[in-house]
């Protein structure tokens, strides 16, 4: 069964930090490019960086610049987002997708499989 889940979110003060794991099952993360996603409550799901499955080459809006740090571990299966100086502003669900086409657009339509989501809450 093809599957993604995220997990690591929480409930954390401004300034702080959290790691976001995204794991497949069922196939290999490696073969394709990976984007991360937030939707903060009322607003559209967004898409913040992805990470090329060629060269590794990151890719991020400008909101999250020197902030969030995408990674990936082949051999765990697994994509991390890594958020620094968090920001209430950072506050929604969090999900990692699966890019087909390994062009790291930051356009949902051009994601096929997606996690559940994970949740994560700046405020003091």
């Amino acid at each position: 069964q093809v599957q993604l889940v995220e997990s690591g979110g929480g409930l954390v003060q401004p300034g702080g930090s959290l790691r976001l794991s995204c794991t497949a099952s069922g196939f290999s993360l490696d073969l394709y490019s990976i984007g991360w996603f937030r939707q903060a409550p009322g607003r559209e799901r967004e898409g913040v960086i992805c990470i090329s499955n060629s060269d590794e080459t990151t890719y991020y809006v400008d909101s999250v610049k020197g902030r969030f740090t995408i990674s990936r571990d082949n051999a765990k299966n697994t994509v991390y987002l890594q958020i620094n100086s968090l920001k209430p502003e950072d506050t929604g669900v969090y999900y990692c997708a699966t890019d087909p086409y390994g062009t790291c657009s930051m356009e949902i339509h051009t994601y096929d499989y997606w996690g559940q989501g994970t949740q994560v809450t700046v405020s003091s």
